[in-house]
């Protein structure tokens, strides 16, 4: 399943929303859920500490001024790649 999550993680406990994630399925960080992959945060910490796959749009990372802030640990897709995720994953849920 892909899981889209768009709301910043310092208003949403994604510590909660990772509980429901499996490994086999893929946690795409949009809008400000980008901000969950900012260096020397919790929300990046508690992301690695997962098991759980998870990339970011870049576009969104661009928008908000965040590419020299955000984590290279996270790794960074494209619309075309965030379609392939969506054919990959035919199920989705959004955070």
């Amino acid at each position: 399943m892909l899981y889209t999550f768009r709301y910043s993680p310092f208003h949403y406990d994604i510590t909660t929303i990772l509980r429901y994630i499996q490994p086999e399925d893929c946690l795409l960080l949009i809008e400000d859920g980008v901000l969950a992959g900012l260096e020397d945060s919790v929300p990046l910490e508690t992301l690695l500490a997962s098991s759980v796959p998870v990339c970011a749009l870049k576009e969104d990372i661009a928008a908000r001024g965040l590419g020299a802030r955000f984590s290279s640990r996270i790794p960074c897709v494209s619309y075309a790649d965030f379609v392939k995720l969506a054919v990959e994953h035919q199920q989705h849920f959004a955070w």
